[in-house]
């Protein structure tokens, strides 16, 4: 991890003066211009739950939440996933590009502060130590460690872990998600007792949340909150 910080501290150093988007120089606020953070696609009024958006401002939660809760007491995210967000969460994943990750972890630590709502620990949803390591980091923990720094809220990347592989989900529905991610994470009970705040980069359908929810409430967690950078609407 020490290796990891200083790749993202001199990712970060090289950006700190343009914007991650239009390459402007002015006025910057977490590695993104005022113009640019205006065409920033904020997800708006969603369900409590899940974090799907709703057309009805009266409405807290959607449909499907209404049927059948989720696990997690509430779900918070900060915009859709499109342009010009889903850009920067690939190029943060795919691309090595820390400094884009690291931008919208800073603007979604200022929009999802957790308030009187605060969770005693943030744990992120883990990559399996195969993908982790073709990768070179989870960046669900990136965000995490940006969260937690902002919110004074410690950070553990060893109360869950990925203890199966799984096959990509790009193109699953939830039900094929949930089963392909069945039995997958393993969690440590020292989270029993504990508000657990999990952390993932993009909440598509909800399964992947959902799963590790349970193992953490499983594991004797009393409360879990989900935050996320985009919702696929």
């Amino acid at each position: 991890m020490r290796l990891l910080g200083q790749l993202l501290e001199r990712s970060i150093d090289r950006h700190l003066a343009v914007c991650v988007l239009c390459r402007s120089g002015t006025d910057i606020e977490s590695g993104v211009c005022a113009p640019c953070r205006g065409d920033l696609p904020a997800l708006g009024h969603a369900c409590a739950s899940c974090a799907l958006p709703l057309p009805n401002p009266a409405d807290r939660h959607c449909p499907r939440c209404l049927q059948k809760p989720p696990p997690q007491s509430s779900s918070r995210t900060c915009w859709y996933y499109a342009y010009p967000v889903a850009q920067l969460i690939q190029r943060f994943k795919y691309q090595r590009d820390l400094a884009a990750g690291r931008t919208l972890a800073e603007l979604a630590a200022q929009r999802l502060d957790p308030g009187s709502e605060r969770p005693d620990l943030l744990v992120a949803v883990p990559l399996h130590w195969r993908k982790q390591l073709s990768r070179g980091y989870n960046q669900a923990q990136l965000i995490a460690e940006t969260l937690g720094h902002s919110w004074r809220i410690p950070v553990d990347n060893r109360a869950l872990r990925k203890v199966t592989p799984t096959d990509s989900q790009q193109e699953l529905r939830r039900s094929e998600r949930l089963k392909n991610l069945s039995d997958s994470f393993a969690c440590n009970p020292h989270v029993n007792g504990l508000h657990i705040g999990l952390v993932d980069d993009v909440i598509t359908t909800g399964a992947t949340l959902e799963v590790a929810c349970r193992a953490l409430l499983a594991a004797g967690a009393i409360r879990v909150s989900a935050y996320a950078l985009a919702r696929t609407p």
